[in-house]
């Protein structure tokens, strides 16, 4: 039950990040186009994203902080196969204009098209990949 109140809290904190974000600077909360206007040439709004990016780097020594423990993380998978995922996230992150944040978290609730058309894409894949990896390759990924 603990952990489905984590998970809860994490997630309307999210929710509440994306409206402040939008009442305060009308910017999607998409992560990685927060990041990747941090890379040259920088973006002249720099700081909020430089600002957000601590806060999510620093989200886990708070939780330490309240907690007395670091969050449980569970990685499953090999360092070369996070590092080719990574590679392939942020490939589809640039064709498909935006993340699971800017369009799942942020664009499925404006009704965005684009981002419905890019959330299920996602989502599918996604589940493919899962199948793919656990029921193909094997299961021990």
């Amino acid at each position: 039950m603990h952990d489905l109140l984590a998970a809860f809290a994490g997630g309307a904190m999210i929710g509440l990040a994306a409206v402040i974000l939008m009442a305060t600077h009308g910017r999607i909360m998409g992560v990685s186009g927060i990041v990747s206007q941090l890379l040259p040439p920088v973006a002249p709004d720099w700081l909020y994203r430089a600002l957000f990016v601590a806060g999510v780097l620093l989200a886990p020594v708070v939780w330490m902080l309240l907690a007395d423990r670091l969050p449980t993380i569970q990685l499953e998978a090999t360092l070369p196969l996070i590092l080719v995922g990574g590679f392939l996230v942020g490939v589809g992150t640039v064709f498909g204009s935006g993340c699971t944040s800017g369009h799942g978290v942020c664009g499925l609730p404006r009704f965005s098209p684009r981002s419905i058309v890019a959330t299920c894409v996602f989502m599918v894949f996604a589940g493919a990949t899962v199948y793919v990896l656990r029921h193909v390759v094997g299961g021990g990924i």
